[in-house]
């Protein structure tokens, strides 16, 4: 997994998937018009003075499956790196990296909330891997797509309820824009020219969300006083929710524990 993730707020998830080899397509849209709604999108945010805050781990139980090297000899340009692992699985000091966590419900002040900022959340293709491998944006929020790789890449997302994406990017090419509006989890991303590359987009209600980092642990601030449930989400394992109550001006405190399926 990748190191945290944090929406601005809160100062601030197999090698192969079986995608047939086709070239790009060119989809390319004016990322003009996706930096313009996402701007006209943003809410002032008030910040409650008696906001909270949580804080947490997401636990693995038993032995952790190895992570492979994948194979990239099918394009010399992907070699040149460093090792490229398998990230179905990141634990550390028996922490899971790569969950997203996010109030799933709460109070109206917290599911109300507008958005902090309109900056674009950022996912990168570097030694032919989406870096960071699960990444999360507030509704109406921006994902710039970047390709630092002096390959061809492309970015092929597979949604459920937002807008699909097929672009291709010329080695170290110009960012791709696009705007995602409507809340929905484990967003797949996929590149139709390297099968082995894979992440996740997800897309929160809320300001509310985190990523876990590389020893699973997320932190989520701002909170208005209330009780919520949060829910982790892992690209294998699944979803598992958590009750808590954050009171005014305190810290709470939360743990998962996902196991090998």
């Amino acid at each position: 997994m990748q190191t945290t993730q944090k929406n601005m707020l809160a100062a601030g998830l197999a090698i192969a998937v079986t995608i047939g080899l086709a070239g790009c397509k060119p989809d390319r849209v004016s990322t003009k018009g996706a930096a313009d709604g996402a701007a006209k999108a943003v809410a002032k945010f008030v910040a409650d003075p008696n906001a909270g805050s949580v804080t947490g781990v997401v636990h693995f139980k038993g032995q952790a499956p190895a992570r492979l090297q994948i194979d990239m000899t099918m394009d010399p340009a992907c070699g040149k790196g460093a090792a490229n692992l398998t990230e179905q699985y990141v634990v550390n000091n028996g922490g899971l990296a790569n969950v997203y966590v996010y109030v799933k419900s709460g109070p109206a002040a917290a599911m109300q909330a507008g958005p902090m900022t309109s900056a674009p959340v950022v996912l990168d293709q570097v030694g032919c891997r989406y870096v960071p491998h699960v990444i999360a944006v507030m509704k109406g929020g921006v994902v710039e797509f970047r390709n630092s790789d002096g390959t061809m890449h492309n970015i092929h997302t597979m949604p459920q309820s937002n807008p699909g994406v097929d672009v291709s990017e010329g080695p170290k090419g110009a960012p791709e824009q696009r705007r995602f509006d409507t809340p929905e989890v484990m967003i797949p991303v996929r590149c139709n020219n390297h099968p082995w590359m894979n992440a996740f987009i997800n897309v929160s209600a809320t300001p509310f969300f985190a990523v876990t980092d590389a020893d699973g642990r997320f932190s989520i601030e701002g909170l208005p006083p209330g009780t919520y449930t949060l829910a982790a989400v892992h690209e294998k394992l699944g979803e598992q929710t958590f009750q808590l109550t954050v009171a005014s001006k305190s810290q709470a405190t939360a743990e998962f524990t996902f196991a090998a399926q």
